[in-house]
């Protein structure tokens, strides 16, 4: 049995749950680390981060949680942590670029015992204080039932964007995607609607309006969308999509573009015209540079060998689409474009990229790669990469990714954090992880979005996806955004070069 040599002094101010949470001063020590749920353990979260509530999945009949950090700490009773939100900001302060010992004691019928501590380092630099996202339940469940939502990332506060259900209805469905922003703003925002009331809602300084991308030259309207940073310009690939099932194989569907092409929509003359169109190139996911000088896109190679059977050849050739990454020079004030460049031969590695995203520093190129296919959100083998474009080095971020899917990913506006989608959880849906990336380069071990009930994520049958950072919420309401989708779109023009 120890005992501590003298009482811990708890800051008054910071004493969270009541007067009643103490450390017990007589314990036995384990030597092992408690399990918790989330397993938020050794991980490196922001100052500004809303509490990491955890569950003791150990037994005992009373469990005392102390955070420590440099003599001061919090101390809080339960087999679950809700820490008081400002006096866990307060507490984070103070513990920046340091590291919180998380120490655990749990009393059984032979009195109290003290767990080995997890640790929490606490980063000098902060996240963005808003993320956005699309709720989905799974599409061959519901498709109608989807929103777009935005999150305090300091708080558990969520708010609604937009519901798709207010302009649904039991005979004429719609789909909601593809939200975004310009420079982290949402005084440039942009998300489509599709099928009834179909448009994009586009959000500039000068208001609000909605267009129709879809041109008698262009094969659809505006799909995966990147504004440019300095100009009124948005770079945008254009989709025929179709999605498969799969009865037999490990990853269930599989969505493939049957047309893909990438046009650049000129938003003060309201024209589109095209970056790449070739009928033998699937080209999809434009991003630009952070200086807007390069635009970044992926493109597939394929050359159809019946065309009277055109689309099942797609289908069943579904394992040859493998994507590399391009990327091409542009002067915004004359709009034109360089020749193509090959950034990643991902197919002669067997393997497919997607969504490519460049750090706000303009150094490391970050994506996605699976074995085939350009929408690995189903893909179990899809991982996490990066290709520092300075010494050209590509590796697999084995720091973040899972033996499940890791999926869609955005840069904080820093450089300073990941965030991307994952199932490591359960495998079934889609769930929001952040991680660490240091200024040498390297991703740190990533943590689960904090929900203030540490079981929310085991019984929520929703997916998250297309998690975007944002320096500012949306204000526009629900409502509003409503009241504009239920006109009629402004057509676009084609401008041919």
């Amino acid at each position: 049995m120890q005992y501590k040599s003298q009482l811990r002094i708890l800051v008054g101010a910071l004493l969270l749950a009541g007067c009643t949470a103490t450390v017990p001063e007589q314990y036995t020590e384990t030597g092992v680390l408690p399990t918790i749920y989330p397993a938020y353990s050794d991980v490196t979260i922001p100052y500004n981060i809303a509490p990491l509530n955890f569950a003791y999945e150990m037994e005992g009949e009373a469990f005392v949680t102390e955070l420590e950090v440099e003599g001061q700490a919090l101390v809080m009773k339960g087999k679950s942590t809700d820490w008081n939100i400002k006096e866990w900001r307060a507490f984070l302060e103070k513990a920046k670029g340091k590291s919180i010992y998380v120490n655990a004691y749990a009393k059984g019928a032979e009195g109290w015992t003290k767990y080995s501590p997890i640790v929490w380092h606490v980063a000098e630099e902060p996240i963005d204080p808003y993320i956005s996202y699309r709720i989905i339940a799974p599409s061959y469940v519901t498709y109608e039932e989807l929103s777009i939502r935005q999150r305090e990332i300091g708080t558990f506060d969520e708010q609604m964007i937009y519901n798709n259900m207010l302009l649904s209805t039991d005979k004429d469905g719609q789909c909601i995607n593809c939200h975004s922003y310009k420079n982290y703003k949402t005084d440039n925002m942009q998300f489509h609607a599709r099928q009834h009331k179909g448009g994009t809602l586009l959000v500039t300084t000068d208001g609000v309006k909605k267009i129709n991308l879809k041109t008698d030259s262009t094969i659809s309207a505006g799909v995966y969308p990147a504004w440019h940073p300095t100009h009124n310009f948005i770079a945008y690939s254009i989709n025929d999509t179709g999605q498969s099932f799969h009865t037999k194989k490990n990853n269930k569907i599989e969505v493939q573009d049957l047309k893909s092409d990438i046009i650049l929509y000129d938003i003060d003359r309201n024209e589109v015209s095209f970056i790449e169109h070739d009928t033998l190139e699937w080209e999809v996911f434009p991003t630009w540079s952070p200086d807007g000088k390069t635009l970044y896109y992926c493109s597939a190679h394929m050359e159809i060998q019946n065309y009277g059977q055109r689309e099942r050849e797609i289908i069943d050739r579904y394992k040859e689409f493998q994507y590399n990454i391009y990327r091409k020079t542009f002067d915004p004030e004359t709009q034109t474009f360089g020749p193509s460049e090959l950034v990643l031969d991902a197919k002669a590695m067997n393997r497919s990229a997607t969504f490519p995203r460049i750090s706000p520093d303009g150094r490391y190129l970050l994506f996605g790669m699976g074995e085939y296919g350009c929408f690995h959100i189903w893909h179990k083998d899809a991982d996490l990469y990066l290709i520092d474009l300075e010494t050209k080095e590509l590796r697999n971020i084995k720091e973040v990714n899972s033996d499940d899917v890791e999926s869609y990913h955005a840069w904080s506006s820093n450089g300073r954090w990941i965030l991307f989608t994952s199932r490591r959880d359960d495998g079934g849906y889609t769930h929001l992880y952040i991680a660490y990336f240091d200024e040498k380069g390297n991703a740190h071990e990533p943590f689960l979005l904090p929900q203030r009930d540490p079981y929310f994520y085991t019984d929520y049958y929703k997916s998250y996806n297309v998690p975007e950072f944002m320096i500012e919420p949306v204000t526009i309401s629900p409502q509003e955004f409503a009241r504009y989708l239920d006109t009629e779109a402004q057509a676009v023009k084609f401008r041919s070069k």
